[in-house]
């Protein structure tokens, strides 16, 4: 297997990543998520690698503490017995309870799971609440199925993940494929099972039953106050910006929505099919009444929208990625962005990128951007508002209370604003310069490591 991984002066972070690669050999994006976070965290190595070596602890933060596959059956509409795989990846528990989300999508496979439980843990760490890092879902498809095939493979799914799972134990919550609907079936069969109100063991619930204000709001609105604070560090302001977001699902919708409270310019957004271009700004009413009210496409825009252009996607680029823009929010799905795109996007004056997906960017449309001066803020960073709030949803269900919208999300804004701090702190105490997705991964990573070295050796 060919490796893009480039040496560092540690043999030994070095040699954990190539026997990583060795046991991990048919999990691309497991191995791409190791091969950033380790080759950014050198310069901590360096310092300590006598220490780490003898303790190992690089190879004990690369593997999973526990991996979770089960068989899901469920019952069609026609009656007809349907068999679907499931995760749980408890990656990384010495900061808190596992914490991290449900994908219900056809492309779930283990590789996929370790990758975003891997990033778990480092977002987890820096939002400085007390939550580790988990992920898991299925390769269920919620398109297309109605309401009853996905109460029936919601409670099926829940059968076996509540062995595994409790409000001190692993808390998931919501990702793509798994939204208020499906954690309220989730948490109904939960609950029947164990006969008991749990009301912390998911997140993302609705709000009549110990859910929280702005969780619907919160990566998107999250990803707008951390990219705020990282053009305002660098002198850049916000304001009247042309911004591209691609995706149209929560996390673009709300980033969108923040953008636009900023008085940025939203003109362009997509979906899997291709994207819509409006010049004069993104009707944000229009996408969320497609999107979230009609579950349509988004070619839809132009029927109330005739002067905007819709371009369907027909090559390896995503059209979106050729309309010219100030910043750029990848919010869809992993590897969105690889070198060819991210060289159309500087040709085209990009001058910042913010990560609201789970890695969007490939290793080497990272290192294109870093180097060429662009300003990149990693979803590990910048995307962490969802799991902050679902923190504090955790906390309100402890406490049994409610706060309002504008109390979480001035809680949010701080969270987010100390998260860009600490990104900027590590990057400049370790000589990394405007380069935050080091910065995060450094800070992350001294926070981790501590606890794992406090902890002993498991």
């Amino acid at each position: 297997m060919s490796s893009c991984y480039l040496e560092t002066k540690s043999q030994y972070l070095n040699d954990v990543v190539k026997k990583t690669e060795l046991k991990n050999q048919n999990e691309a994006e497991f191995l791409q998520a190791i091969r950033e976070v380790l080759s950014s965290i050198e310069p901590v190595v360096v310092k300590h690698e006598e220490e780490y070596k003898k303790i190992a602890l690089l190879e004990r933060l690369v593997e999973p503490e526990r991996v979770i596959s089960f068989r899901v059956p469920w019952v069609d509409d026609k009656g007809q017995v349907q068999v679907n795989r499931g995760f749980r990846i408890q990656f990384n528990g010495s900061l808190g309870p596992y914490k991290g989300g449900l994908r219900f999508h056809p492309s779930v496979n283990q590789s996929i799971m370790k990758f975003l439980a891997f990033e778990q843990i480092f977002k987890n760490a820096l939002t400085c609440l007390p939550i580790g890092g988990g992920k898991g879902g299925s390769d269920f498809d919620p398109k297309g199925k109605s309401d009853m095939e996905i109460m029936h493979f919601c409670q099926s799914f829940m059968n076996e993940l509540q062995k595994h799972i409790g409000q001190d134990t692993d808390v998931p919550a919501g990702d793509i494929g798994v939204g208020a609907r499906e954690i309220g079936y989730l948490f109904g069969q939960y609950r029947r099972i164990r006969n008991t109100y749990e009301a912390g063991v998911l997140t993302g619930k609705g709000l009549d039953y110990g859910g929280s204000l702005v969780r619907k709001e919160a990566t998107g609105y999250g990803l707008m106050y951390f990219m705020r604070e990282m053009l305002k560090a660098n002198n850049i302001e916000i304001r009247n910006k042309n911004v591209i977001i691609s995706g149209s699902g929560n996390v673009a919708i709300y980033a969108c929505e923040k953008a636009q409270h900023m008085d940025a310019n939203v003109i362009a957004m997509s979906d899997s099919s291709g994207c819509i271009y409006d010049k004069n700004g993104i009707k944000l009413d229009i996408i969320k009444e497609i999107k979230e009210e009609k579950r349509g496409r988004i070619k839809e825009y132009l029927n109330y929208v005739p002067n905007a252009v819709y371009y369907e996607k027909a090559s390896n680029i995503p059209p979106i990625f050729n309309i010219k823009a100030d910043i750029v929010l990848p919010c869809a799905t992993q590897n969105e962005i690889n070198l060819e795109t991210a060289k159309v996007l500087l040709q085209n004056g990009v001058i910042a990128i913010g990560e609201g997906a789970n890695m969007p960017c490939t290793n080497e449309a990272v290192e294109f951007f870093i180097e060429n001066k662009v300003l990149v803020a990693p979803g590990k960073a910048a995307n962490a508002g969802g799991v902050a709030t679902s923190a504090l949803e955790m906390c309100q269900n402890s406490m049994r209370y409610f706060w309002s919208f504008d109390e979480v999300d001035k809680k949010l804004e701080g969270i987010m604003i100390n998260i860009f701090n600490q990104c900027q702190s590590a990057a400049k105490e370790y000589s990394c310069g405007n380069n935050y997705v080091a910065g995060a991964n450094i800070a992350a990573f001294l926070k981790v490591s501590e606890a794992m070295k406090s902890q002993g050796i498991i």
